[in-house]
């Protein structure tokens, strides 16, 4: 379970004439829909104020149960009381409840997350890895939960990605492809997945584009047809997917278009005869036995 976007902006506080520390929180919003959900405990309990140890800190507006309670099974509420009273997160690193464990750690001391690599449950993990430093979020990088990688390979820096080149999750070797350093790009042109093929070809440069010019994938070959040197678009007029021929038409040079003024489909024959006619190039005399055939749209 994955906890909802909180609020991290730390709030306000006062001393007040006797020395104590005042919260200057958020109005509570009056009927809104946080209200209908019961205050009950992460075991389904009733909250207890009572046999809290924070029960003095009602009075203080440091808690409030329904609202901000650190007893509470509501995520957005622990978080409240971690908001109001972040000095206390370190104590809660190991509470039994994986909500709690997961919000303190956003605002515990650093080097005590370390101790959370291996925590049970990944809405813990996915906390840490937004906050471990570098050389401990290498150690991540084999999470057995694809979110918990997917968010180390988005935060991790680019000259430690390569040891996620294999991840099993096309998802996260797309994120990989994305932010590899492009030296390191090749190593990825025969991803078994077209979605970080993509990527690929979207960084890659030359000649190892080129590569990517007979991929089995309609999308890469597209790609590639927008990015390859104008000298090279020749390469893919004869490409079987009328959409890869209609992008070497919005590029090629007149020489390459005359071999698509005659093409199968009517958008590549419109797109060449259009870009020749702007250049001022005669079309051949070839028939117009297709001109008035229907567009793709």
């Amino acid at each position: 379970m994955m906890s909802p976007s909180l609020d991290m902006t730390p709030l306000p506080t006062e001393i007040d004439k006797d020395g104590k520390r005042i919260v200057r929180r958020e109005a509570r919003v009056p009927n809104s829909a946080e209200d209908g959900i019961p205050a009950i405990d992460w075991q389904e309990q009733p909250i207890d104020c009572p046999s809290c140890e924070y029960q003095t800190w009602v009075a203080e507006s440091r808690c409030e149960p329904g609202h901000a309670c650190i007893n509470d099974r509501y995520a957005r509420r622990i978080d409240r009381f971690f908001r109001y009273n972040p000095e206390v997160s370190n104590d809660h690193l190991a509470h039994p409840y994986f909500e709690v464990r997961a919000l303190a750690c956003r605002r515990a001391d650093v080097f005590r997350l370390p101790a959370l690599i291996d925590d049970p449950d990944e809405t813990v993990r996915l906390s840490i890895a937004m906050r471990l430093p570098q050389r401990l979020l290498q150690r991540m990088t084999g999470d057995p939960h694809r979110e918990v990688r997917i968010r180390v390979a988005t935060k991790l820096d680019p000259e430690y990605l390569p040891g996620m080149m294999r991840d099993p999750d096309y998802h996260v070797r797309a994120l990989v492809a994305r932010r590899l350093p492009e030296a390191l790009l090749a190593t990825m042109l025969h991803d078994r997945d077209e979605q970080v093929r993509c990527e690929v070809a979207e960084r890659i440069s030359m000649p190892a584009l080129l590569t990517l010019a007979s991929d089995r994938t309609l999308e890469v070959r597209r790609i590639v047809a927008r990015r390859l040197p104008v000298g090279l678009l020749d390469r893919l007029v004869k490409d079987p997917e009328w959409l890869v021929r209609w992008e070497v038409a919005q590029r090629a040079a007149p020489e390459v278009l005359m071999k698509l003024v005659d093409d199968e489909d009517h958008e590549v024959r419109l797109s060449a005869r259009t870009r020749l006619a702007e250049a001022g190039v005669a079309l051949p005399a070839a028939s117009d036995s297709h001109a008035q055939e229907p567009s793709h749209e």
